[in-house]
C-alpha cells in the first residue's frame, strides 16, 4: 500500500473547494469604521484548498496512525489504560447534559449539580474521606490542590516552620514537581530491599519542619506498602499530613481505602481508575478528598444540599480559592459517575481483583526469562528488568520498539529510575486471557531472540509509520510549525 505522507497543506490545490456556503442574507458591516484599519489582515489566511474527500481521507489516515486502548493492548505501567465503556460516552452526550452552560442559574442546573453532589459522596466513600472536590483537571493539579491545602492548614495554625515535603525515590515525577511548585522543599527518601519506604531513613528525616509525606500505595513498583499504618503514625506524630497519590487506585477499589490507611488527603484520576478517556481522549479529572479537619480548606464553591435544592457555597473563609474555572470538567465527572453506577460496589472490587490477577499472571509467565527485582505477589502492575537482555546488547528500549512491530503499545520503560533497564507492565482488568497469553508469548519470543539474534532486534520498529527516531534530537530541536 502506498502511503500519502503529505500534510494537508501540501495537498492544497488553488481553487479546489469541498463545500459551498449559502448566499449572505445579513447586511455586511465595515469593521474598519468602528475599529480602524488595523483590524483587517493584509492577506488571507493560508487555509488549504482541498476537496471533501481529501479532508476525509487525510484525517481518517491520521486516525489510523494513532494507538489507543480501542486499537489494542496498552499495558502502560503506572497509567492504567483501561477500556472506556461507550455507554459512558452516550450518557455524556445526552442533550440535558451536553447543552448545559456553567453560567446558568444553579436553579436551572439542578440535575448537573446533583451529579456533582452524589459524585462527591461516592468518591468520599471509595477513598475513605469526608468530602471531595471535583475541580482539579488532572492528577497533577489534584496534587497541587492537595499541597495548597496542606500549606493552608499549617498556616492556619501559625506553624510556618513546616516547609518540607517528603517523597520516596520511586514516586511519580509530578510529586516533587508539585511540591516545589507549591513552595515546599522536597526531601527524597530511599526504598528498602523490598521496594518499600525505608523506615529507618524516614524516621531520621521526620521533625517539626515536615509539612507532609506524599505516597502512592501500592507504590510505583506495584507493591503494597506493608508498613503504611506505622508510616501514618510516625508522620502524624511529628505533626505532618499524609497525601495519597491515587494513580494506582485501580488496585484497591473496594478492598482498601486511603483514609483507613491514615491518609489525610487523597486524589484519584477519573481518567485512570474510573474509565474515562485518558490522554488524547481527555480532558482528565483529578478530584481530591480530604478528612474532616481539612474540609474548610477545600476550593470554592462547594456544592451543598439545602432543603430539596443543590446550591453553590462560596462562603468559606479558609478556602484556598478556585483551582479550575467553574466546577471541574463536567463531562469527565459524568462518565465516571456512569461507570460507578454501572459497576456498583462489588463491580469496582471485582475490577481491582481482576487487575491484580492479570498482573501476577504475566509476572509469573515471564519470570524465567526476565529479571524481576522484587519478585513477589504484586498488585495491579509489576516491574521487570531487561538487564539480562541488555548484557546481550538488547535494551529495554529495543524490546519496546519491537513490541510496536508486533502491534502492541509497549510498557513504560526506564521508570521508576531505581530499577536498571526497567519495564513496568500494567495489563488492567479489561483484557482477556487470550490477549494476555499473546502478549506473554511475544515477550518470551523477544527474550529468546535477544539470545540468538540480538542484532536483529536493534533496528525496530520496521513496520510503523516512522522508524526509530532520534529522540534526543526531537526533544532538543522540536519542529512545531509547518512552513511552506
Amino acid at each position: 500500500m502506498i502511503r500519502d505522507e503529505r500534510l494537508i497543506f501540501e495537498k492544497s490545490v488553488p481553487g479546489r473547494i469541498g463545500f459551498t456556503l449559502p448566499a449572505n442574507d445579513v447586511p455586511e458591516v465595515d469593521l474598519t469604521e468602528t475599529f480602524g484599519e488595523g483590524v483587517l489582515r493584509s492577506s488571507g489566511p493560508e487555509i488549504p484548498e482541498v476537496s471533501e474527500v481529501d479532508v476525509i481521507r487525510h484525517y481518517t489516515n491520521l486516525s489510523r496512525r494513532n494507538y489507543g486502548v480501542d486499537s489494542g493492548f496498552y499495558p502502560l505501567g503506572s497509567c492504567t489504560m483501561k477500556y472506556n465503556p461507550k455507554i459512558n460516552e452516550d450518557i455524556a452526550s445526552i442533550d440535558g447534559f451536553s447543552q448545559m452552560h456553567p453560567l446558568q442559574n444553579p436553579m436551572s442546573a439542578q440535575g448537573c449539580l446533583e451529579i456533582f453532589y452524589r459524585m462527591d459522596k461516592y468518591l468520599a466513600e471509595i477513598l475513605g474521606m469526608e468530602r471531595v472536590t471535583l475541580q482539579p483537571a488532572a492528577g497533577a493539579q489534584g496534587e497541587m490542590t492537595g499541597l495548597m491545602i496542606i500549606k493552608a492548614y499549617h498556616m492556619s495554625r501559625y506553624d510556618e516552620k513546616r516547609v518540607k515535603i517528603i517523597v520516596p525515590d520511586s514516586s511519580h515525577g509530578t510529586n516533587p514537581a508539585s511540591a516545589a511548585l507549591a513552595g515546599f522543599e522536597v526531601v527524597q527518601i530511599p526504598s528498602d530491599e523490598k521496594g518499600c519506604v525505608d523506615m529507618t531513613a524516614l524516621e531520621e528525616i521526620l521533625d517539626d519542619t515536615v509539612a507532609g509525606l506524599m505516597l502512592t500505595n501500592p507504590n510505583t513498583l506495584g507493591l503494597f506498602e506493608e508498613n503504611i499504618l506505622k508510616i501514618s503514625e510516625m508522620v502524624h506524630k511529628c505533626g505532618g499530613l499524609l497525601y495519597y497519590d491515587g494513580a494506582n487506585m485501580n488496585a484497591i477499589m473496594g478492598i482498601a481505602r486511603p483514609g483507613d490507611m491514615g491518609f489525610d488527603i487523597a486524589h484519584v484520576n477519573l481518567h485512570k481508575t474510573f474509565s474515562t478517556p485518558h490522554g488524547g481522549g481527555g480532558p482528565g479529572s483529578g478530584p481530591i478528598g480530604v478528612v474532616k479537619e481539612l474540609v474548610p480548606f477545600l476550593p470554592v464553591p462547594v456544592i451543598e444540599k439545602q432543603d430539596d435544592y443543590y446550591v453553590l457555597d462560596y462562603d468559606r473563609p479558609l478556602s484556598i480559592g478556585k483551582v479550575k474555572s467553574f466546577y471541574g470538567n463536567f463531562s469527565v465527572v459524568l462518565k465516571a459517575f456512569s461507570y460507578i453506577m454501572m459497576m456498583g460496589p462489588q463491580g469496582l472490587k471485582s475490577a481491582s481483583q481482576a487487575a491484580v490477577l492479570n498482573a501476577n499472571y504475566i509476572r509469573k509467565k515471564l519470570e524465567d526469562l526476565y529479571d524481576i527485582p522484587y519478585n513477589r505477589i504484586c498488585m495491579h502492575e509489576f516491574v521487570l528488568s531487561a538487564d539480562r537482555q541488555a548484557q546481550k546488547g538488547v535494551t529495554a528500549l529495543d524490546i519496546a520498539k519491537n513490541l510496536l512491530d508486533e502491534g502492541y503499545h509497549p510498557p513504560t520503560v526506564y521508570f521508576p529510575l531505581i530499577v536498571h533497564e526497567t519495564m513496568m507492565i500494567e495489563p488492567t482488568e479489561t483484557e482477556s486471557p487470550e490477549t494476555l497469553d499473546a502478549f506473554v508469548e511475544t515477550m518470551r519470543r523477544i527474550a529468546q531472540l535477544a539470545e540468538t539474534d540480538p542484532e536483529g532486534l536493534k533496528h525496530a520498529p520496521k513496520n510503523t509509520y516512522v522508524t526509530r527516531l532520534d529522540e534526543v534530537k526531537a526533544a532538543r530541536n522540536p519542529v512545531l510549525r509547518w512552513r511552506p
